[in-house]
């Protein structure tokens, strides 16, 4: 038996903000990052809408990108003091993944964030509040997803957490939010909805439901990030969908190993001035991640298919995961992403020396493949890697190798 969960409603399209008007609450708590949204009216409609709505509004403002632990104790404890019955999540995927950390905290003070990162192991929320998550990026689709992901800058390390219970009850996907975007994240995101859509459709807990939705979104995805990134905005509007219905089939189809070493390496070298972009990450990795997954008959199988799909070049399976790792390729140049992490440079664009040395890699390198085997996401991966195949793994992400292994 397999469970297929979602927000209880998704408002889409133009105006869909004003679906906060009709709440029903005394008390929302808004949880929101940098100034972008305050820059661009919309923190400033939310907390009118809510208003309208007859509900008393208090604001946590400042979350970080890639948001600690210490910023979710923190935003749990405003709310036990303010006892909200709505939070409401705004901005990209930091916001909106520390607000669902901070509901878990909020409603089960005694929970430890030990405890909070076992995987499907919560126990039943909405006792105290309901969620809303309103993105302002166009990739991580948290705000359909039961997943978030909280950084412990202590060990260097992103724990994913996952359970349906943090599956938020509202969605709302305005793409007026999304044409705020720098281009360097509308690239980044996009790329992070494309690992979503692909790791969703091989994973080994696809199902019909997961299938319709991440082939979609990956032909939209085809379609439109480029365009995206080269600021149409028709398309960037498409994208904004795109990402949703990405995030709809991995939420319930889990994800694998792109994102197992995303999460691992994604804070690790943050003493060396890289931190690497989850959705950069993600670019780098997974045509490497689909080389090595291709070696089992069903996962190629499936990026055949994909191929299929995106009217890729190819006669036989092997011929169309090649032409699909090709076309990965072209898009993170088109993109301005690096295509390894020894060419991983500031603000995450290439650069001929990387931010990551070779020796301090080396130096980590065992540790984090330990860990990457670890993670949440590696149990759906089509091939289990071992430790000396995790780690390279790692060795061809960081020199751009091929994988034939």
């Amino acid at each position: 038996m397999q469970r297929f969960t979602l927000p209880r409603d998704l408002y889409h399209g133009p105006g869909a903000l004003e679906a906060l008007k009709t709440l029903k609450g005394n008390k929302a708590i808004v949880c929101v990052g940098g100034g972008s949204m305050k820059r661009g009216g919309f923190l400033q409609k939310v907390q009118a809408y809510l208003e309208e709505a007859g509900m008393e509004v208090k604001l946590f403002e400042g979350i970080e990108p890639d948001p600690s632990v210490t910023t979710v104790m923190k935003g749990a404890q405003v709310m036990q003091e303010f006892q909200p019955d709505w939070i409401v999540a705004i901005g990209g995927g930091s916001p909106i993944d520390a607000a669902k950390a901070m509901w878990i905290k909020y409603e089960y003070p005694e929970t430890t964030f030990e405890q909070m990162i076992v995987p499907f192991g919560l126990p039943e929320l909405r006792q105290k509040a309901k969620f809303v998550a309103i993105p302002s990026t166009s990739g991580t689709a948290t705000e359909v997803t039961a997943f978030s992901v909280i950084t412990d800058y202590d060990k260097g390390i992103k724990y994913p957490l996952a359970d349906f219970n943090i599956t938020p009850d509202i969605a709302i996907v305005d793409p007026s939010l999304a044409e705020t975007m720098p281009v360097k994240l509308v690239a980044h995101t996009g790329m992070d909805a494309m690992t979503h859509a692909i790791e969703a459709y091989v994973s080994t807990c696809h199902c019909d439901y997961t299938d319709a939705l991440a082939i979609h979104a990956i032909e939209m995805i085809q379609e439109n990030l480029v365009k995206s990134y080269n600021g149409d905005m028709e398309a960037r509007a498409s994208m904004h969908n795109a990402q949703c219905l990405a995030g709809q089939a991995f939420s319930n189809a889990l994800l694998g190993i792109v994102h197992s070493m995303a999460h691992k390496t994604g804070a690790v070298f943050a003493d060396q001035g890289a931190h690497i972009i989850h959705g950069a990450a993600n670019a780098m990795y997974l045509p490497k991640v689909i080389q090595y997954n291709a070696k089992n008959e069903e996962a190629k199988k499936r990026y055949a298919v994909i191929a299929d799909y995106m009217h890729l070049e190819g006669n036989t399976e092997d011929e169309k995961v090649n032409s699909l790792v090709a076309y990965l390729r072209k898009m993170n140049d088109d993109l301005n992403i690096p295509q390894s992490i020894n060419h991983y440079g500031a603000n995450g664009l290439p650069a001929e020396n990387g931010f990551v040395s070779e020796e301090v890699f080396l130096e980590r390198l065992d540790s984090i493949a330990a860990n990457a085997i670890l993670d949440a996401c590696t149990g759906s991966n089509p091939r289990q890697p071992n430790q000396e195949e995790m780690v390279k793994l790692l060795k061809a992400v960081y020199y751009d190798l091929d994988v034939d292994f």
